[in-house]
């Protein structure tokens, strides 16, 4: 089964969306915390994805190398053989995480290492970089093991995922806010493009009503973050460990089948108890 086939089955459960890889465990964006991801058996990884100097693509979230590696630079400044050798901090990095033995990886590695084996969702930083990222994946064989993911805010953003993205058959997340004044302009493009997934923000949890004719009509799933840092209307993690219930429990209900988070292990364990 491909991700698109994924995330199409209207049999499966929810699904588990990895922030980072498992961080806490190992540095954040690392090979070793993809692989703890994969060892847990959660659906999809989300990764950071950066070009460097030499047209490389790396794996990095922030502007520069100095939280995860301890160089203020910015990486496309430097050439894939230079960051290739930097050494990670562990967990979310910073002064207070030692460094570590594991590298800056590339994204070629990591597609090797979960070709097959787990879902990636690629958060490419800067949307010129996508078109490099899908001939890489599309060079390496797994276009369809991983998804691209942009803003859908305006028609040129719909004219630039119509002819950047679209042409060649890979999974695209859209992003769209019901909770900003140009609302009824992102679902008027949502609907025109009816994306396989969509990353929703809101302010109420009832707002999602909005999207029960789309969703119903086209299949498209809607994805959520409960992220502490972007969660929408309290919907954090840290709510949820305090009641899963009141938060994992009550986007699923509403129709949200994709959830990312930090605390994997505790949405696959409220996932399996629903189902007992």
């Amino acid at each position: 089964m491909n991700y698109g086939e994924y995330i199409a089955d209207k049999t499966r459960d929810c699904a588990v969306v990895a922030h980072r890889g498992i961080w806490r465990n190992a540095p954040e964006n690392s090979l070793s915390a993809i692989q703890r991801a994969i060892d847990a058996g959660y659906d999809v990884v989300e990764i950071d994805i950066r070009r460097s100097a030499d047209g490389g693509l790396i794996l990095l979230h922030d502007d520069t190398l100095e939280r995860m590696c301890g160089l203020d630079q910015r990486p496309e400044v430097l050439a894939s053989s230079d960051l290739a050798v930097l050494r990670l901090r562990d967990r979310d990095g910073g002064e207070n995480n030692v460094f570590t033995l594991e590298r800056l990886p590339s994204l070629a590695e990591v597609f090797e290492l979960t070709r097959g084996r787990i879902f990636l969702h690629l958060d490419v930083k800067e949307r010129e970089v996508i078109p490099d990222v899908i001939a890489l994946a599309k060079a390496m064989g797994v276009e369809q093991q991983v998804d691209f993911w942009a803003s859908l805010k305006t028609e040129k953003d719909f004219c630039w995922i119509r002819d950047t993205i679209l042409p060649h058959d890979v999974l695209f997340l859209a992003k769209t806010r019901l909770n900003v004044p140009s609302a009824a302009t992102q679902l008027s493009l949502l609907e025109e493009l009816s994306p396989a997934v969509c990353e929703i923000y809101f302010d109420r949890l009832e707002e999602l009503a909005a999207l029960k004719d789309l969703t119903r009509n086209t299949g498209m799933a809607l994805w959520v973050n409960t992220l502490d840092s972007i969660a929408c209307a309290n919907f954090t993690d840290t709510s949820a460990l305090a009641d899963p219930d009141a938060v994992w429990g009550r986007l699923i209900d509403a129709g949200i089948s994709v959830i990312q988070t930090d605390e994997a292990a505790a949405l696959k364990s409220y996932l399996a108890a629903r189902r007992a």
